[in-house]
């Protein structure tokens, strides 16, 4: 796809918004003036109220509080100047911290009442890594095929730590809740859905995990927030990842899973806390995925935009084309400086055009470079999955053009080029 092509005309943020969210919008507001809802409240203080109240617990006692509190010092100034939240977008944010607030909470009391969680001993993960629309989700689905690995569900992976409800209920009330969610966003911007097909039983990227520490893409792709952007790539990661290690435990205590099946991650964050996941994760497995450098831009851009109209109606989307420009330059100087110091033996690349003229050979090199065998019935399950996919989400519905987001080929290729001929890395 020639993504410097015809502009494709974005539409401003408030062209953008639908008769239901703009009503949505005017219902809250009225609701919050007349006294029938309380505000959404950024306030730390009201929040960690609220979720103490909510939860019937107290104390968030784990050793990554003092992390946590730094990530919010950084946060919320950023949501409160720099986001230009709407009424919407300030519930949405309001509600995400709120929850991660309050799952901390219950992880504790989980934890502080089973101390066998953790005491378990994970197999060492295999970890997919590569800039966003590089074909991490396919790689990542297409091993989750193989019963002999495990990975999280977006309702897991959305909601990490198990609910009370959780205990007894089926099915675990987290899946009406994530599809609840994921409706409701998919109905504002129904580009969201073919960007990232997904939904509450597939499997997906554990963006939040790192959203229990305040950490992520999930976070800074959602709004405008570049102080915050900027803190994340300087301060050390490794309690975040410290943290995820000990919610996978979680996971595999409540599922009554194998600990000896590895889980199958993946997030492009990984890339720029690459150092901090080695350190967590010494011996696990890492797949480097690599596409061209024109259309990880514009697509990675094409996303953030979908994503941050649905919360402000001050959008920018060449400011949005930059950032990701610097974001993709970022994670690709971490990764290439880290990678440096690992081991050969566990890293494997894959490209994105390998995957798309024949995955099963890709696939079946990635078995090898694992020393595991893939058997038929995996393989089976990997065809299945792939005709599914394509028949309720189709190829090639997600449209965009770098040129919607002020740059040019000309432009990525002169920030990148320094990786340009990196084998893992990105081809012009």
């Amino acid at each position: 796809m020639d993504n410097s092509s015809a502009l494709s005309a974005l539409p401003s943020a408030t062209q953008f918004r639908p008769m239901h969210l703009k009503f949505i919008m005017h219902s809250l507001q009225s609701a919050w003036a007349t006294g029938i809802l309380p505000p959404a409240d950024l306030c730390p203080d009201r929040l960690r109220a609220m979720a103490e109240k909510e939860t019937g617990l107290t104390g968030d006692t784990h050793p990554d509080r003092a992390f946590f509190e730094q990530q919010l010092a950084v946060l919320l100034p950023a949501l409160h100047h720099e986001a230009r939240l709407t009424s919407f977008g300030r519930l949405i944010a309001h509600g995400s911290l709120l929850k991660v607030m309050k799952e901390r909470l219950w992880a504790e009391a989980l934890f502080a009442e089973h101390p066998e969680i953790d005491r378990i001993e994970l197999a060492p993960p295999i970890v997919v890594v590569g800039p966003m629309r590089s074909g991490t989700t396919r790689l990542q689905r297409l091993l989750a095929c193989d019963p002999a690995f495990t990975a999280l569900k977006l309702y897991e992976a959305s909601c990490p730590v198990p609910w009370p409800r959780s205990f007894g209920t089926r099915p675990d009330p987290r899946i009406a809740y994530v599809a609840r969610g994921h409706r409701l966003l998919t109905s504002i911007n129904p580009a969201t859905a073919h960007i990232h097909p997904t939904g509450p039983l597939e499997v997906d990227e554990e963006l939040g995990l790192n959203e229990q520490s305040l950490s992520g893409a999930l976070i800074e792709a959602q709004r405008r927030i570049p102080s915050f952007a900027r803190h994340c790539e300087q301060v050390d990661q490794t309690p975040v990842y410290a943290r995820i290690r000990r919610l996978l435990k979680l996971r595999t205590w409540f599922n009554r899973e194998d600990p000896a099946k590895p889980f199958v991650l993946k997030t492009p964050q990984h890339m720029q806390d690459l150092a901090a996941l080695h350190a967590i994760f010494p011996d696990a497995k890492l797949l480097f995925l690599n596409r061209d450098s024109v259309t990880v831009v514009a697509s990675g851009a094409s996303l953030a935009w979908n994503q941050m109209v649905i919360q402000s109606d001050h959008v920018d989307p060449h400011w949005v084309g930059r950032e990701w420009l610097h974001k993709t330059a970022h994670r690709l100087d971490v990764t290439s400086r880290v990678r440096a110091q690992i081991s050969p033996a566990s890293q494997h690349d894959v490209g994105f055009e390998e995957m798309n003229q024949d995955w099963r050979s890709a696939v079946a090199r990635v078995y090898r470079f694992l020393d595991r065998e893939l058997t038929p019935a995996a393989l089976a399950a990997m065809e299945a999955y792939t005709v599914r996919a394509k028949a309720e989400h189709g190829y090639h519905q997600h449209r965009y053009s770098l040129a919607d987001f002020g740059l040019s080929p000309h432009d990525v290729r002169e920030r990148l080029a320094a990786h340009l001929h990196e084998p893992a890395m990105l081809a012009a």
